[in-house]
């Protein structure tokens, strides 16, 4: 196989698998799964137990000191389980797909309800999702230029970009990242996207996101979702990454967004806040990781912005009682996140554990974030405002399975309680075939 045969058939397996951007040595890590086979298959998954020793009471907020001594509660999860399923059909022409069973799916059966007189019903069995989070089409014409049409990932920020689970030390997704941003971000669009020399790069134009979903606790959070059998474009987006490899080890990235977001939902209302405010979303994003000397660590800092931010509670779908989107509480005008950790592999002293290639990374890692860090008509929602530490070990018996355990606290303002836990997990990554 020829080496420019061997770059686009990687190509397929990358974006299949995962965005290219979430892999520091991508094509080397993938090359042995391409000796000339068109189908790949690959998929991630993690599940997740955790003590939390603080209360879930629904007014621990409102009134913290209520439920200072409230028990503990308990939880296990499947948060990500995912099937990657890509076809290259040849002439630079790839196909990609990810499916994607969040919190193991969901159930709805219909039950025949004796004691109501035989009535039929309809339950909901499990809470959950499916989603299609990549399905797209490309057009490889060379390492430094492709063109990607379809549903794609988004890769603003660390966390959207390195999603999957052996690219981050704590047992879920790291918390600042996946509070004010969509995560995994999912949209339909066009991407163009190449590297070159030490530089990759993507721009990509997306359906804008929909303010009517934008939330005090989560800001932009749920933006990308629609309730609808389609996702409504009356606006649009754009997003754009680089990322640099100059220094060995070392992977360096500015992303951004930049897009409308009022009046980007059905109906369109042609008056009122709708057609007078535009809601633009723009973020930005610094990120790295460093891997070398048997250390890994990650790092992230974002910045969003919201215009018209006190306008949206009087958006007419946000008015609406019996529309499926937040109808009361206040968004903010700015969030923002950072977040820092390190590991350091102690197997890399002994040396039958570094012959077998078996890892184990005892980490750390801190993150402050807000949701909400302007006061939208001094409506204060103090409680969103959390600094958060997370101390732990990554065990890996082969590279492909992580074995993990964290003891974690978030750090609420002082009239509030804060909420320690511990949390165990395994995660897994890689190729079927």
């Amino acid at each position: 196989m020829s080496i420019k045969k061997k770059i686009a058939a990687t190509i397929v397996v990358l974006g299949a698998c995962t965005p290219i951007v979430a892999q520091e040595s991508a094509v080397d890590s993938v090359m042995q799964h391409v000796t000339g086979k068109r189908l790949s298959i690959g998929g991630y998954g993690e599940v997740g137990y955790t003590r939390n020793f603080f209360s879930d009471h629904v007014s621990r907020y409102s009134q913290p000191e209520n439920h200072k001594d409230d028990p503990s509660h308990g939880k296990f999860d499947i948060p990500h389980a995912v099937i990657y399923v890509g076809y290259d059909f040849g002439k630079g022409w790839t196909m990609g797909t990810e499916i994607e069973f969040e919190h193991g799916g969901t159930g709805i059966a219909y039950e025949k309800e004796d004691e109501e007189g035989g009535e039929w019903e309809q339950e909901t069995e499990k809470g959950g999702e499916v989603e299609l989070e990549q399905f797209w089409i490309q057009k490889s014409f060379a390492p430094w230029a492709n063109i990607r049409l379809g549903h794609i990932v988004v890769p603003v920020g660390l966390n959207n970009a390195h999603h999957e689970p052996l690219n981050f030390f704590t047992v879920y997704r790291p918390e600042g990242e996946n509070t004010i941003m969509p995560s995994t971000w999912h949209q339909t669009g066009v991407s163009f996207w190449g590297r070159h020399g030490d530089f990759r790069y993507e721009a990509q134009l997306l359906a804008g996101l929909n303010a009517d979903n934008f939330t005090n606790t989560g800001w932009i959070h749920k933006g990308h979702k629609s309730p609808m059998e389609y996702d409504v474009a009356n606006k649009f987006g754009v997003s754009l990454r680089l990322d640099n490899y100059s220094v060995p080890g070392l992977r360096m990235a500015l992303s951004g967004y930049y897009g409308h977001s009022i009046g980007n939902s059905y109906p369109r209302n042609a008056s009122g806040v709708d057609n007078e405010y535009k809601g633009k979303v723009i973020i930005g994003s610094f990120d790295f990781t460093f891997n070398r000397y048997n250390w890994i660590v990650r790092g992230q800092a974002d910045y969003g912005y919201l215009s018209d931010a006190e306008q949206l509670k009087y958006v007419y779908n946000r008015l609406n009682s019996k529309s499926p989107f937040k109808h009361s509480a206040f968004v903010s005008k700015n969030a923002y996140c950072i977040g820092i950790e390190a590991g350091y592999d102690v197997f890399s002293n002994i040396e039958t554990l570094r012959a077998q290639k078996q890892k184990m990374y005892v980490f750390g890692r801190y993150e402050a974030y807000d949701p909400y860090a302007s006061k939208t008509k001094d409506t204060p929602y103090d409680y969103t405002s959390v600094k958060r530490i997370a101390a732990g070990v990554n065990y890996y018996p082969i590279p492909q399975i992580a074995v993990k355990a964290e003891y974690s606290q978030r750090i609420l303002k002082k009239i509030y309680n804060n909420e320690p836990s511990v949390s165990l997990g395994i995660a897994y990554e890689g190729f079927f075939k």
